[in-house]
């Protein structure tokens, strides 16, 4: 696995836990287990939109400064 890879995944996940803990602090966990039906599906996509989008800008901007700082 290429170091740029592996730059990237270790931010990503990263970014992508510090998105969850976000989100539990503001209490969206919280609303996503009260709901019911349909809208629990709604609100598990908006989460994890959310985190893989938390994930995403980490990653990215990690491949951004490691490009940088190689050149």
């Amino acid at each position: 696995m290429s170091s740029t890879v592996k730059v990237f995944l270790w931010w990503f996940v990263l970014g992508a836990t510090m998105a969850l803990s976000v989100i539990m602090l503001q209490g969206g966990i919280r609303e996503v287990m009260e709901a019911q039906g349909s809208v629990w599906d709604l609100k598990l996509a908006e989460l994890m939109i959310t985190i893989t989008g938390g994930g995403l800008l980490a990653g990215c901007i990690a491949l951004i400064l490691d490009r940088i700082k190689k050149a």
